[in-house]
């Protein structure tokens, strides 16, 4: 087993998931992938299946009966990897739109530069993001001011979904109290964190929209994140954010 597992969720995603799989495992880096499929129609299962065969002990999935939200999927996985003595445990999209290279960075952000956080940020330099039209670029980076705004997070690319974490932080949130499940997950993952003290460091990426499949952005999961960040600051003001108990 190696020290670091990537979590990549997936629902229909059969156009990407047998090259994603094979660009991480072909990195510089050593890394596991945890594949947490939603029981997408479309054979993505299937298809990590039949490569499981090939990346024995290094390829698994982690299948659930139906699709119950970007923010379920990370923390089945993210339990998963707490169980398994993993390490360093990094969230990335399965559609390319992040740069699988750029795992290597941020694993060294957390394993050798001391952040027990490591957000692939879009924003940190400017904006690098390619092919998205340019209301949704806007979108996502006032997205990202308004949390800012009214969070008092001190992070550029709040929304990100490209994260490193380290073991540490995942062992002390209490993973059964975060309450969004879309987008807004991101958000509260990171405030978290911040909350509870951990050191957060933005590394620069570009950010490319996908080409295949299709995107599972809605209208629902803008809103979450647009009034969940509202209860979030309140929980944060009256101290509802503390870490997870231990029978210790």
């Amino acid at each position: 087993m190696n020290d670091a597992l990537v979590i990549i969720p997936t629902y229909n995603e059969k156009e990407n998931i047998e090259n994603i799989i094979r660009s991480v495992f072909s990195l510089e880096k050593n890394f596991d992938v945890l594949v947490v499929e939603d029981n997408s129609p479309d054979g993505t299962g299937t298809i990590v299946k039949r490569l499981i065969n090939e990346f024995r002990n290094r390829l698994f999935i982690y299948e659930r009966k139906q699709k119950n939200g970007l923010g379920t999927a990370y923390i089945a996985g993210f339990k998963w990897a707490i169980a398994k003595g993993y390490d360093y445990i990094s969230e990335m999209d399965a559609d390319f739109s992040h740069n699988p290279k750029d795992l290597v960075r941020l694993y060294q952000a957390t394993a050798k530069e001391g952040a027990d956080v490591a957000i692939g940020s879009r924003y940190i330099t400017g904006v690098n993001v390619v092919n998205w039209p340019m209301g949704r670029v806007l979108m996502s980076y006032y997205a990202s001011s308004y949390v800012r705004l009214i969070t008092g997070l001190n992070i550029k690319d709040t929304t990100a979904g490209f994260v490193c974490w380290t073991r540490r932080v995942l062992e002390t949130i209490d993973l059964d109290k975060i309450r969004f499940v879309g987008y807004a997950f991101q958000i509260e993952m990171k405030y978290t964190a911040v909350k509870l003290g951990f050191k957060v460091k933005e590394v620069p990426i570009i950010f490319t929209d996908r080409t295949l499949g299709e995107s599972k952005m809605n209208k629902s999961i803008f809103r979450e994140a647009v009034f969940g960040v509202i209860d979030l600051r309140k929980r944060g003001i009256f101290g509802k954010i503390k870490p997870k108990k231990t029978n210790r």
